[in-house]
Parts: structure tokens; sequence; C-alpha cells
């Protein structure tokens, strides 16, 4: 970092000296030229910040993020007519909600973004993001046996926690397990969270609709379909389980999961997933939504962080997770950022997949699995372009909505974007943690105005 801040100081000192020289000769004539300025270092005109990352920075950006969220998301219950605060638990009744605040505490968005906070925790070293998890899983864990109470009591009612332990897909099931299990596995947790994991763990492998060959699968949009996204909505569930009780049988599911999808949805010439598939659809089309690619190269970071080195499937996934990487690598767009549809630079720039893919290329780094060299100044600009959708209020801009399965362009080019998408805060967070953990355990600079590590 001292090298880089020398290297700058020295490009606006030559600069300034070029133009003093000229102006001198020349009177006030200001043009500049390959005689009197030394054109290289002039600084061109990005439109996302680029090179300068500090750890300081990327701390700043989460903080701001944190902050937001702390408020945003209130860990406490309320009567959803009068809005008091309910502190007893004896007062819960079928009025009782959650607070309402800007973001639901449990969805598969948040599952992600309680997984996130832990890890910015622990690679800053910060306790408050832990224990912003820690907080809303125990809140959970304390009044589920209330409201399942009230709702044996009370026919057709539906408290707040009913998708806990009555799961009706793997959105409901896998994200929230996964940082469950990670939350459980730092032992902060004083509420005991096992019924409520095992039950997340039971409807994946037993209750979720599958192919007659095995695969997760869903009867929407069409029959016998397979999402992208539901790689991530169960593997890493699958792959935490195994990490916490040792018993093969949860990564062998995962395994044989993973590449029943990537059998079925990896473009292997273009080093890309598809978003969807159909049993029987011929042709088939082809759309590599951005976020839907995120979940999947998360899923495969996920699985690759629990597996030991001596694993018989390691060494086969590593390989699928440099391919997936270096498809998405070659096409990031000059901004940093990548666009909604991977493969059509006209469709708009996204934020939450530009964060996945930020954290997964760093996480790769990190792990060893990754050049440096030829992936870190890529990563650097993911994180400029991402901390640039961070505003004042903490809010992340630029993220996709929720966003259903297509088979035509149109579908994915016009999804709005809003700042109240979930999907984005916890891969910012995820991706910020990862690239502070980068430029603090690895060197880089600038080298003739470009990052190099």
């Amino acid at each position: 970092m001292i090298r880089m801040k020398k290297i700058t100081l020295l490009s606006l000192c030559l600069i300034a000296l070029g133009y003093q020289s000229y102006g001198q000769a020349k009177g006030n004539i200001s043009e500049v030229n390959d005689s009197n300025t030394p054109l290289h270092l002039l600084q061109p005109d990005y439109p996302v910040k680029y090179g300068a990352v500090t750890t300081q920075d990327v701390k700043h950006t989460l903080d701001k993020v944190y902050q937001y969220l702390d408020r945003a998301t209130p860990a406490m219950l309320e009567d959803k007519d009068t809005h008091l605060e309910l502190a007893n638990l004896q007062q819960l009744d079928t009025n009782s909600i959650f607070k309402k605040g800007d973001f639901r505490l449990i969805s598969y968005e948040w599952g992600v973004t309680y997984g996130a906070m832990l890890r910015v925790s622990q690679v800053t070293k910060d306790q408050k993001y832990a224990d912003y998890t820690h907080r809303r899983l125990e809140l959970i864990a304390t009044v589920l046996p209330h409201f399942r109470a009230l709702e044996k009591e009370h026919a057709g009612y539906h408290s707040p926690v009913h998708s806990v332990f009555q799961p009706h897909a793997l959105d409901d099931a896998g994200a929230m397990c996964a940082a469950m299990i990670k939350a459980q596995q730092s032992g902060a947790l004083k509420q005991d969270i096992k019924a409520i994991t095992d039950n997340y763990i039971d409807y994946i492998l037993h209750k979720e609709y599958r192919l007659k060959d095995g695969t997760l699968a869903r009867n929407r949009p069409q029959p016998n379909t397979l999402w992208l996204d539901d790689l991530y909505m169960s593997l890493p569930a699958l792959a935490q389980m195994y990490q916490l009780t040792g018993d093969e049988h949860y990564i062998d599911e995962a395994i044989k999961q993973f590449w029943l999808f990537t059998d079925k949805m990896f473009v292997a010439e273009k080093n890309l997933y598809r978003h969807g598939w159909v049993e029987g659809m011929k042709p088939h089309p082809a759309f590599h939504w951005a976020r839907a690619n995120g979940w999947a190269l998360l899923t495969a970071v996920e699985l690759l962080n629990v597996l030991p080195e001596s694993h018989s499937a390691r060494a086969k996934l590593l390989t699928q997770f440099k391919k997936h990487a270096e498809g998405i690598a070659g096409i990031q767009d000059g901004t940093g950022f990548w666009h909604q549809l991977l493969d059509r630079p006209d469709s708009y720039l996204e934020t939450s997949a530009t964060a996945i893919y930020a954290y997964c290329i760093a996480r790769g780094i990190n792990a060893g699995w990754l050049d440096k060299k030829a992936y870190g100044p890529m990563v650097l600009q993911a994180w400029n372009a991402v901390d640039s959708k961070v505003n004042q209020e903490g809010q992340v801009e630029g993220t996709c909505v929720g966003t259903g399965m297509g088979f035509d362009p149109a579908f994915y080019y016009y999804r709005p974007v809003n700042k109240f998408a979930a999907h984005g805060y916890g891969p910012v967070l995820l991706a910020g943690a990862e690239v502070y953990a980068l430029i603090n355990d690895h060197h880089y600079e600038i080298n003739d105005s470009s990052v190099q590590f």
C-alpha cells in the first residue's frame, strides 16, 4: 500500500511538472501533448473507482450496511394492530408478529445474510456482526414452541414461524438451515436449535419433489423443472450438517446433487450454467442469469469449504469451480460489474451477482484455489463496483428483485431492481468480508497505473 501511494503521488507530480514546463514555454496555452506531459500517467476517466482499496474503506462500507440492517430488522415481537412491543412470551397470541422492518427475519435471503454476518465477524474480529445473527436466530428458536402451540389450538392459523416447522420448498429450508448450523458451531448460541436444523434437513432429504433420477426439482413453471437457484437452497445445509456430525451420508448426497444439476445445466462451451432446465424440452433455451450462476458458484465454494483435502470428490469439484470462475471472469464488464444476463452486454449491470462473484473468487484466492495474480485485480474492481452501490444509508442499490424462470430474453432484461430486494445484502457482506481478508493477507500495488498482485 505504501508503494502504491508513492507511485500515485509521483504520477501527479510528473503531470504537474509537465504542465508547468509547458506553461513556462508557451504562456497560457494548456494543451497537453507527448512532448510536455508523460501521457501514460494521465488518469483515465473511470466510471467506477479503480484500484485503491483498503481494509479501512471496506470496513467502513460493511459498518454502514450493518447499521442499516440492525435498524431495519428489529429483533422483537409486536401486536400487529397496536404495534406495542411484546416483551413477555406469555402475551403471544394469533395477533403477534415480528416487529415490522424493511426485511423479513425468516427467508432464504436472510439465511444468506445471517451466514454473511458470521463471516464478517470472523474476518474483521468485530463481534457485533455475529451478535446480529445470534440475537435473531435465538429469538426465532425461543418463540417457535409458543407459536407451534398456537397453530395447534387454532385451525388454519399460520404463525410468523410457520415455514420453520412446516417448510414447503427448498427456499424455506436450505439457506436458513446452513446459517443456523454455522451459528451453532460458533458456540455462541444459547438456544438449542438441533430440532430446527434436523427438521430442515429432513425436508431437503425426504420431502422435496425429485425427478426419477433423484434430482431435487420443482413442478413450476413447468412439470419436472430444475432451478439452478436450488443448488444453494439445499446443498450448503447438507455440507454444514456433514461438518457438524461427520456423517458422510450428507456430503455424499450434496455431491450427488451437484453433479446431477451440473450434467443437465452446465453449458461447457461457455463455462456457464443455464438458469432453468425442463425435462423433455427440445431445443432447450439457455439463459445465463447472473444471480443463479452466483448461487451455483457459491454452492461449490460451500462444498469446498468443508471437504477434506483427501476426499475423493474434491479434485473434480475444484476443477468445476475453476471452469465456472474462468467463464465468469472472462465476461466481467469494464466497470467491474456483471450483466443481468451474463453473455448479453446490453442487459443491465446487476449488484447482487457481482457481489457473489467478488466473494467466491476472493475466497478462491484466499483458499489457494485460484491464482491471485490472475484473479486479484478483477476482484478488487468487482468490490469497487459493489461499493459504489451502497448508499449513505447503507442500503444496497441495483439488485434484481426475486426472479422466477423464463424462456425469453425480455423476462430477464426488464426485471426490476430495488434497494429493498433482500437478495443483495448477504452477498455484499460476504464480498466485503472476503475482500477484507484478501487485501489483509495479500500484497498488491499500482504498477504503471494498473493493479498488480
